[in-house]
């Protein structure tokens, strides 16, 4: 073969060699920032790019949103609970440049800090707040690790508290706290229940009272509910108007007697007394 074909076919793998390694293909959701000699181009992409091999190097900068989660942290709470709490990140670049430039590694930075944050601000709050109020938590938490990331080109859009791990101990006191004021409603709830029904049970025998003829009616309905049970025992109720002259009469009977037993018991002698029949002046004795 010839030293010239030779040269040619060395001279076409050589190009098909620096095509290759210069055509590089960029997604959609990439950008590619890029360094000649150590100088910024500035992010290129999406689509094909050239760059020149061992005169540039390109990083490739993902734009899509990363989920980070949080490993879980012992936290001491601002009322002396200690607790495991993990949460987890969500978070975008939104400069490629400055996520290259400003930091090493912006998604470990990213996580060492909020794991920092979420100590911190789980410690100022007590074990209620953290319960009842993750939500206040969650935007103080992103507020925080926004306001650090930001100079990264790092854009935090969601921070969630996932878990919440206490001791056991202090999950029975929880429990009987719980049954404690589930208790304390229940009696509330009886107490005024008790209290409507004697205001209803007041207001009906004031309206019964205003119409003596719907207490009888009453009275009826009530012995009609007790033959429908099939009772064996029936009580019958009696108007105080009926049985009031009844008793009188039954008083003035019995009055007599008491009044002559009365009237013995005062000409009987006391006891203790001695009765002496003493003389009259004309007598001798």
């Amino acid at each position: 073969m010839p030293p010239e074909v030779i040269l040619i076919i060395l001279a076409v793998i050589f190009l098909l060699v620096f095509l290759f390694a210069s055509i590089k293909v960029i997604r959609e959701y990439e950008r590619a920032v890029t360094f000649r000699l150590g100088r910024l181009r500035g992010p290129l992409g999406p689509g094909l790019i050239f760059i020149l091999p061992f005169l540039d190097k390109m990083v490739r900068v993902d734009l899509r949103v990363v989920t980070l989660t949080i490993p879980p942290q012992e936290v001491i709470t601002k009322d002396n609970v200690t607790a495991r709490v993990n949460a987890v990140v969500m978070f975008k670049v939104s400069d490629p440049v400055l996520s290259v430039m400003a930091v090493e590694n912006h998604a470990v930075a990213t996580s060492q800090f909020a794991q920092t944050t979420l100590r911190s601000v789980v410690g100022r709050a007590d074990l209620d707040t953290l319960l009842a109020h993750r939500a206040d938590l969650n935007e103080d938490l992103a507020a925080s690790i926004a306001a650090q990331t930001e100079p990264w080109g790092v854009e935090v859009s969601v921070v969630e508290i996932k878990d919440v791990e206490i001791p056991e101990i202090m999950q029975r006191a929880m429990a009987r706290e719980a049954e404690a004021e589930r208790e304390r409603r229940a009696k509330v709830i009886s107490a005024r229940g008790e209290l409507q029904a004697s205001e209803e049970l007041r207001d009906a025998a004031l309206t019964l009272s205003e119409a003596p003829a719907s207490l009888q009616l009453r009275y009826l309905q009530t012995l009609l509910e007790l033959g429908a049970d099939q009772n064996s025992t029936v009580v019958f109720p009696l108007p105080m108007d009926i049985v009031g002259p009844l008793m009188s009469a039954v008083e003035r009977i019995a009055s007599p007697p008491a009044k002559q037993d009365n009237q013995l018991d005062d000409a009987a002698p006391k006891p203790g007394l001695a009765v002496v029949d003493r003389p009259l002046e004309g007598e001798s004795r």
